[in-house]
């Protein structure tokens, strides 16, 4: 008949049986009737991923101008108070408190404050039970291990994200001597059951994220490294109080410290690298009761993640600088001799890139005294070392021949071309008689002496020279100066012209200013003068400001040694 098929219908089995191509046909219409009915089509899944995107990509950029900036700071100050900064903007806090406290106990312990006065930072850090130097006071309930490490804690009112303590494991002891978090014991807040929570497969009671309440307080997760392993640096001790006056599990002086400050909740996270382990606690403060999002927690551990890598590289850069100081100190005198007719004051900074600065003051025989200062070229431990070197030597020659500095400086010139050809100094050496007030000085390359009396202030005239080890044989004539009673001399480095900003004759002539504007009491002590000339060639606010300028690389010398030394004729 026409227009019928005698074939038999084919069923699904058949049309998917072997040798047969399976029609997909009537299953892809049905998922498309399913999304057309469900309101979403391809379309929209293509707006969906490009929304995805587009919020991945504006957080890549905001993390990006966050990180690049934190990494240009040039000291652990700026990195500190960046990081906070930073980390305030990303959670939408307006105070912030970081400690720093090195686990390592090398230290340096800080606490830096956004918002914060230091009467606030005090406060805060009187809370009991926090550890020293640590923001505790605004982060409760998460007690602190026997080796300074934060423990796992969590009362009923505060929220911990993923945590920073070694483990394999996503659920932790949650009791004395159970399973370490941060390398601490665990102990319950004050107020709080020793039990918490378990997920059923877990062995003990832990703060497991399987266990963790939705929303409200009471919420928790688990303190570990995490199922991948990650160190300190990839998911750190994270805290957070949503609502800390309402939290009868903290301890009631917490209560009060954070009502005091007007603290309505806090969130808190720990610094720590692989390498070093915890460095600190940084803490964001809210006025009102609040808590993060987890998109913004997500942001600042990332951020807080990076940031603890260059907290980590300027800490060793500050400990080597520190160490470098110390070592600079030890080799200047720590006292200066007391010689009839004359007094002597001195001062004496040690720049961040200096370390070739040197004074000294040795009495001579025939009741003489020898002065000298100096500085070697270069900076760090290296400059350290050979400026005692040369400082020691020529103490010795000073002791031989010291009634021809020339002939001392010659000496020093010849030792400097054979123990350290790759650098060069600048020194002068004065030959001082006290009893006839007269002086006979020599000098390298360095800075005129600053003579400042009642009726005169001038500098004195040396002759010209070339710095120790620029040629092949040094030589310059000496220099003989007579000075009145009541009159002081004034030896001091290149630091004390450099740090004033300006020209070296603008510089000269505002030291000699300076000098001529001294007051009565600063002419008749020597102390006293040096600190009037110091404030005055480098007011308050400068060395800020130079170092600011070192790190745009405007001005690198800026941040050398700065020494001077008066003798003062009674």
């Amino acid at each position: 008949m026409a227009g019928f098929d005698p074939s038999p219908r084919r069923s699904r089995q058949d049309a998917t049986s072997p040798g047969r191509r399976p029609d997909t046909r009537d299953a892809s219409t049905e998922d498309t009737s399913r999304q057309r009915a469900a309101g979403r089509g391809p379309a929209a899944d293509v707006v969906a991923l490009q929304e995805r995107l587009a919020s991945w990509l504006c957080d890549l950029t905001v993390l990006h101008g966050l990180t690049e900036r934190v990494a240009r700071s040039d000291s652990l100050d700026t990195t500190l108070h960046e990081l906070l900064r930073a980390g305030a903007a990303l959670v939408g806090a307006g105070r912030g408190l970081l400690a720093l406290c090195p686990s390592d106990g090398r230290g340096p312990r800080r606490s830096v404050g956004l918002g914060l006065a230091h009467g606030d930072i005090g406060t805060l850090e009187t809370v009991p039970g926090a550890a020293p130097g640590t923001a505790e006071g605004v982060r409760p309930g998460c007690r602190w291990g026997a080796d300074g490490v934060p423990g796992a804690e969590v009362g009923p009112g505060a929220e911990v994200g993923p945590g920073a303590a070694a483990g394999d494991a996503a659920c932790g002891g949650g009791t004395d001597g159970g399973g370490g978090t941060g390398g601490g014991s665990s102990r319950p807040a004050d107020g709080a059951s020793d039990e918490r929570p378990a997920c059923g497969t877990c062995s003990g009671a832990g703060a497991c994220a399987k266990a963790r309440g939705v929303g409200g307080a009471g919420a928790h997760e688990g303190v570990g490294a995490g199922a991948d392993g990650g160190g300190f640096g990839d998911a750190p001790l994270e805290l957070v109080h949503p609502d800390i006056a309402a939290d009868g599990s903290l301890p009631q002086r917490h209560r009060e410290v954070a009502a005091q400050l007007g603290i309505g909740a806090s969130y808190a996270l720990r610094l720590a690298t692989a390498a070093t382990g915890p460095l600190g606690t940084v803490v964001w403060m809210y006025d009102q009761p609040a808590a993060p999002s987890e998109h913004q927690r997500q942001l600042a551990r990332h951020y807080c993640a990076f940031a603890s890598e260059l907290v980590a590289r300027s800490l060793r850069q500050a400990r080597v600088e520190r160490e470098a100081r110390a070592l600079r100190e030890a080799l200047l005198p720590t006292r200066l001799p007391r010689v009839p007719g004359v007094r002597l004051g001195v001062r004496h900074r040690c720049g961040a890139r200096g370390g070739g600065d040197w004074y000294d003051a040795l009495v001579l025989p025939e009741g003489a005294l020898g002065l000298s200062v100096g500085g070697v070229t270069g900076g760090g431990p290296g400059a350290a070392a050979a400026m005692g070197r040369l400082r020691a030597s020529l103490r010795a020659y000073a002791v031989i021949e010291g009634e021809d500095p020339v002939a001392v400086l010659s000496d020093l010139e010849l030792l400097l071309h054979l123990t350290e050809p790759a650098r060069s100094a600048t020194a002068l050496f004065v030959h001082t008689e006290p009893a006839r007030r007269r002086l006979v000085l020599a000098g390298a390359g360095h800075c005129p002496p600053l003579l400042v009396g009642e009726h005169r202030a001038e500098l004195v005239e040396t002759s010209l020279s070339a710095p120790l080890g620029m040629l092949n044989c040094w030589e310059a004539p000496s220099a003989e100066l007579s000075v009145q009673s009541g009159e002081t001399v004034v030896l001091y480095t290149g630091g004390l012209l450099h740090r004033t900003g300006d020209t070296i004759d603008r510089a000269f002539d505002k030291l000699r200013r300076a000098g001529a504007r001294a007051p009565r009491a600063a002419r008749e002590d020597p102390d006293l003068l040096c600190e009037h000339l110091l404030a005055s060639c480098v007011p308050d606010g400068a060395e800020d400001a130079e170092d600011a300028d070192d790190a745009a690389g405007t001005d690198p010398g800026h941040r050398g040694d700065i020494v001077l030394l008066a003798v003062r004729f009674d």
